[in-house]
């Protein structure tokens, strides 16, 4: 491991000792729905939804079975709420119909289900299935392209292999919600708090975005 990733590890560390994932959840099926959920909008509108959402629909099969119109009203507040509403009703009858309500621990079952990515099936077996992984979100690609860790071009998958090159297997998991947490405070998209941030001397000012 390269001194600079070891640098940047360690800072991240000092940082946020408690990133986690922000999506509140109980279970797998929560965090999956909730991830789903969470395409381009943020975790606290999310998190503002999904309570009475899991209070009417607990299970997949609930939500399978749901009057679409409902779900709608539900999740209204966080955007795009018909198209998301189709996603996860999809996504919730895969569960029932293919693995009897239950979210799959195998990354191939993960994405063979509608409406789930590379993406969301790192986040699910890192979270619940204590399965070394990590995520590139848009937070993380963003500050992996500023610190010199993957190139501007880099498409999503690429930067995932060289975040996991560049750090120890065991650390995947940690690392992508500590990333997240870096990308999200403090190394924004817009208007990053430059003056607070460790990584100055290395920082990629070519990529702001």
């Amino acid at each position: 491991m390269k001194e600079i990733n070891r640098r940047i590890a360690k800072k991240l560390e000092e940082l946020f000792p408690d990133a986690h994932c922000e999506l509140i959840h109980h279970n797998a099926y929560e965090l999956l729905i909730a991830v789903v959920l969470s395409a381009q909008t943020t975790d606290q509108r999310v998190n503002s939804v999904t309570p009475v959402l899991f209070g009417k629909y607990p299970d997949a099969k609930s939500l399978a079975e749901s009057d679409p119109s409902i779900v709608e009203d539900i999740i209204k507040p966080i955007g795009l709420y018909r198209n998301k509403t189709k996603s996860i009703r999809a996504l919730a009858d895969d569960l029932v119909k293919r693995f009897d309500g239950e979210v799959p621990s195998r990354r191939e079952d993960l994405e063979s289900l509608r409406g789930v990515g590379r993406k969301s099936a790192n986040v699910i077996l890192s979270n619940c299935f204590d399965t070394d992984a990590f995520a590139v979100d848009t937070h993380v690609a963003r500050v992996s392209k500023r610190l010199g860790l993957a190139e501007n071009d880099d498409d999503v998958l690429t930067i995932e292999k060289k975040l996991m090159k560049a750090f120890p297997q065991g650390s995947w998991g940690k690392l992508h919600h500590q990333f997240i947490f870096f990308g999200r405070y403090l190394c924004k998209a817009r208007n990053p708090e430059c003056e607070r941030c460790p990584f100055g001397d290395i920082c990629r000012k070519d990529y702001l975005l």
